[in-house]
């Protein structure tokens, strides 16, 4: 129709140009006169230049897309009020002039919304295409959370945020002040996260999206890979489509949207739902955790705010009265007058918590791990009221240590700007490969766990790094082979401290003199290749005079970390164990044919983790002996406490607290019981040292009792 009137305009303006410089025709009775000549200074107008036509980019794909659905509900639910106009808190995101305005693209505050909102606009391409967008780096979020240094993703965030988080319904339950956390307050209502707020999973406690639960910790932003990581990474910006075809490239079997469902990687090698099926997609293990927290409802409901319960997905406010308690979600339940009233606070956070996730079709992608926790969470909150728990003995929150997000390998320095340059390393996802790339590292944005290039090269096909010798904190190079894969774990699995550096902190000192120049020394966690190496890594303080293992080759076959660990499940391979040791327990492990009764409590067929643990006992025994005669002090270990070892200055047992309540540290340190106590937290911050060479650490722990004077009778040092 466009091209049919601009045809008729050309014509006609033709028509009038020509008709200008032709005189009028003489009436047919007279005869024709000639026509006057143009004067020499004038000449006839040239004809009107076609109009521009205006090919917008991408108009096909935006016009199919959500953003530009006239008749969507989105943009017509204010269409019958009176004024016609957009509410305030709802026009950001439900008309082109409301984001314009917040955005400040039309050269008001940022931030806020001045002008009246008139309904009738769809997201346009100068929703998204303005100066206010030009310059928006980031985006607050309704927790009050900002999220900062954003591209063009923050254009998406602003509005795939949620309308709601944590701090509106703690709001909401301390505003209906009920008695406990199970009363049903009629003031309380239900609190939605609104819709298709991708950026609540996406960057998951950082923004705190979802009902997080006291005590409990959350995965931070879930960072995917290079190239694929913001919105416009993963979807188009104008039809909004997924790219299905990025995903194929790595998730071998994904060529359409649903089959993202049935994507997961070997960072996610444990059982969420605990449904037994490792090889189901992220997708499917949410929609399990789902049906079991819609179940924990549905229970605590019946028991405990004494009115059934049900959901609909698609109406208005979601949770309603189940009428007739069978359970099921009916069609003339579902509609606002039967709206459920009957909230607890503990019912409130559940049921926002399973909002959120439904809430989300993409969450599995977005940050799964975070949706997962907060099911999770939500389901074992409920249970502590249920007659009938929810199983979750066999569903697991929390990944295997590499990749768990949450936990205090990652999340320690979340307060902090950085995590420090000695850290790096070992605890960010980019700080291992920056090692064996420069040598060194600087501090670093805190991570979500380790990455797949933190092992693998992308520059070569993502094949693990290959290293050549691996240096020790005693100063050592070790290898397990030139290009051997588990030369990669030597890196980080080797402490952090050594018998090089106690001797030098203790050097010249007299050996059970309290010395001020002495603290403890922590050798870090899970220092496994220390250990395998024995000596030659001198991963543990070794005493003069002595002679020690080295390296423990085991048998072909299994001489390697990545031999007998699977190195994304981090479990030990323990099927292979069997065909020597004759089973799976590898608590139950010695060598064949080894009756030796290294602890003396005539038992020579326990398992040598057995046997390493009462040397652990004798030696603590031994460093609590030290320090009552010889410091006429008290001192106590706690392995789940930083910096572990603390006083007990009138001997009673428990730890001497100082005014704030807090455990008061040892800081009476002597050379002989900080050599002692690094010792015995090496053997104890490694679970698996009498697997990895337990005969070196036995021989460490029987020279340290009797350095103290402690009793070794009954002992064997192998």
């Amino acid at each position: 129709m466009k091209k049919k009137i601009l045809i008729v305009g050309l014509v006609l303006g033709l028509v009038l140009i020509i008709a200008a410089c032709t005189p009028a025709a003489a009436p047919t009775t007279a005869p024709a006169a000639a026509p006057p000549a143009c004067p020499p200074a004038q000449t006839c107008p040239a004809p009107a230049a076609a109009a521009p036509t205006v090919d917008t980019p991408f108009e096909a794909l935006w016009a199919a897309s959500g953003h530009a659905q006239k008749d969507a509900v989105a943009f017509t639910h204010w269409d019958t009020s009176d004024p016609k106009v957009v509410e305030a808190d709802c026009a950001k995101c439900h008309s082109s002039t409301g984001f314009i305005d917040f955005v400040g693209g039309d050269g008001s505050a940022v931030g806020t919304i001045d002008a009246v909102v008139p309904t009738g606009t769809v997201i346009t391409c100068t929703t998204c295409h303005n100066s206010g967008t030009a310059n928006l780096t980031e985006v607050t979020f309704p927790s009050g959370k900002v999220v900062k240094g954003l591209g063009r993703e923050a254009v998406c965030m602003t509005c795939h945020q949620g309308a709601a988080s944590k701090v509106q319904v703690d709001e909401a339950i301390a505003k209906a002040n009920v008695a406990d956390v199970d009363t049903v307050s009629a003031d309380l209502g239900f609190t939605n996260v609104h819709y298709f707020a991708a950026a609540v999973a996406r960057y998951g406690k950082e923004v705190q999206g979802g009902y997080e639960y006291e005590g409990k910790a959350y995965d931070a932003m879930f960072d995917h890979t290079p190239g694929v990581q913001t919105c416009t990474d993963c979807h188009d910006p104008h039809s909004l489509e997924l790219k299905v075809e990025k995903c194929g490239q790595c998730h071998d079997g994904v060529k359409t949207v649903e089959d993202t469902k049935n994507i997961r990687w070997n960072a996610s090698l444990v059982d969420y739902n605990g449904n037994g099926d490792l090889k189901e997609g992220i997708g499917k293990e949410i929609e399990g955790l789902q049906a079991m927290l819609y179940t924990a409802i549905q229970a605590y409901a019946t028991e405990v705010t004494k009115s059934p319960v049900v959901y609909s997905v698609s109406a208005y406010p979601y949770f309603f009265i189940d009428t007739n308690a069978d359970g099921k979600t009916d069609e003339a339940e579902a509609v606002f007058p039967n709206a459920y009233k009957s909230w607890s606070p503990r019912l409130l956070k559940a049921a926002y918590n399973y909002q959120t996730s439904i809430k989300d079709p993409g969450a599995f992608a977005h940050g799964g791990k975070y949706i997962i926790e907060l099911l999770y969470d939500s389901i074992e909150d409920l249970n502590t009221k249920l007659a009938t728990p929810v199983d979750l003995s066999k569903a697991n929150r929390i990944d295997a240590g590499h990749f768990a997000g949450s936990e205090e390998a990652f999340r320690h320095w979340d307060e902090e700007a950085e995590v420090p340059a000695g850290c790096v390393k070992c605890h960010t996802g980019e700080g291992l490969p920056q090692f064996i790339k420069e040598g060194a590292n600087v501090g670093m944005p805190a991570s979500n766990g380790l990455l797949c290039d933190t092992c693998h090269d992308p520059a070569n096909e993502f094949a693990v790094f290959s290293l050549k010798t691996v240096p020790f904190p005693s100063g050592a190079s070790l290898t397990f082979g030139e290009g051997d894969v588990s030369n990669v774990c030597l890196e980080c699995h080797q402490g952090r401290e050594s018998a090089v550096s106690i001797s030098k902190a203790v050097a010249g000192l007299d050996a059970d003199a309290i010395s001020d120049k002495l603290g403890f020394r922590n050798v870090h966690y899970f220092a496994a290749g220390a250990t395998l190496f024995g000596t030659e890594a001198k991963g543990v303080f070794e005493y003069p005079g002595k002679t020690y293992a080295g390296r423990f080759t085991h048998v072909e076959g299994f001489t390697t970390c990545a031999s007998c660990h699977d190195a994304h499940e981090l479990g030990v391979k323990v099927e292979a164990c069997k065909g020597c040791h004759g089973t799976d327990d590898v608590t139950a492990i010695r060598a064949p044919g080894d009756t030796t009764d290294y602890d003396g409590d005539g038992n020579t067929t326990e398992g040598l983790m057995g046997e390493l643990d009462t040397y652990k006992e004798k030696l603590y025994a031994a460093i609590q002996a030290y320090t009552k005669d010889k410091l006429k002090a008290g001192i106590l270990y706690n392995a789940a406490a930083y910096p572990y070892f603390f006083a007990d200055l009138d001997n009673n047992g428990e730890a001497d607290v100082d005014s704030a309540g807090v455990n008061v540290p040892i800081k009476f340190w002597t050379p002989r019981l900080l050599e002692a106590a690094y010792n015995l937290q090496y053997a104890m911050k490694d679970p698996g040292a009498a697997v990895h060479n337990g005969t070196y650490v036995m021989q460490v722990l029987y020279d340290a009792i009797k350095d103290l004077g402690g009793d070794v009778k009954g002992l064997t040092r192998p």
